[in-house]
């Protein structure tokens, strides 16, 4: 695997379940890392200070995704910090479970903040660091950007409709970017299907079974299998932008 030591890496949502992962994943390889967060300071505190040692420290820095002038902040408290950004990692999201069919029960307000975390969110973070993620590099490289979405944008079965469209619009903004920020910025999503976080742990076990039995490998993706999906994206896939890397044990097929 190539080494991204020296690399600064941004991940949003960070101390979440797949957002942790993708954090130890990056360490692992090399990069320093910021843990973004918005309400989970202090998980992401603990998180940036267990996970491996690199050349340059990791930090957990707020990072809410819906407040552009703090997003700018980000960005200013990274260069005063690092002096670059070489990767930056959508994690963050929300979502509520609302059966399809109960088009009362999402309401506008839920709508509206969905689509504002899961959609504006990412772009606002694109925005705020694509001035050090377009940066030249002394190896040629380009920055980085990898948005989580899900394989709820092709099945559109998911916690609710907003969150199965939101997800959908990340596809489709993954590839607009791409366009739009080449050649000096690859954007990729990885897609995950169901994965098995300490969330969806604590959840019914027949539906996690159920879940999973619908899956032609039959189980639920590994947060870290996720997390290697953005390392490869980084280390190998380098020659590879506008893509959605599905993570899903072949869900969509079923």
């Amino acid at each position: 695997m190539r080494s991204l030591t020296g690399q600064v890496a941004v991940v949003t949502g960070g101390a979440g379940g797949l957002g942790a992962a993708i954090c130890l994943g990056l360490a692992e390889a090399g990069c320093a890392v910021v843990v973004g967060y918005n309400s989970s300071e202090g998980p992401a505190r603990a998180l940036a200070q267990d996970l491996p040692a690199a050349t340059l420290p990791h930090a957990a820095l707020k990072a809410p995704v819906t407040d552009s002038a703090a997003l700018a902040e980000l960005a200013r408290a990274v260069q005063a910090r690092y002096g670059r950004c070489d990767i930056l990692v959508n994690c963050a999201g929300t979502t509520k479970f609302v059966a399809h069919a109960d088009l009362d029960g999402l309401d506008d307000a839920l709508f509206d903040q969905i689509l504002a975390t899961n959609v504006r969110g990412p772009f606002a973070a694109v925005r705020a660091l694509a001035p050090l993620l377009r940066a030249p590099r002394a190896d040629g490289a380009t920055g980085l950007v990898v948005n989580i979405s899900s394989i709820a944008a092709v099945t559109a079965m998911g916690s609710n409709v907003a969150y199965c469209a939101s997800k959908a619009a990340v596809d489709n903004m993954t590839k607009s970017l791409a366009r739009a920020l080449a050649p000096a910025i690859r954007v990729l999503s990885v897609s995950p299907g169901l994965a098995d976080t300490d969330f969806v742990k604590s959840l019914d076990v027949c539906w996690r079974d159920e879940q999973a039995s619908r899956t032609p490998l039959k189980r639920l993706a590994l947060p870290q299998e996720v997390a290697d999906a953005v390392v490869a994206a980084a280390t190998h896939l380098r020659f590879t932008t506008g893509a959605v890397i599905p993570v899903d044990g072949g869900r969509p097929l079923a």
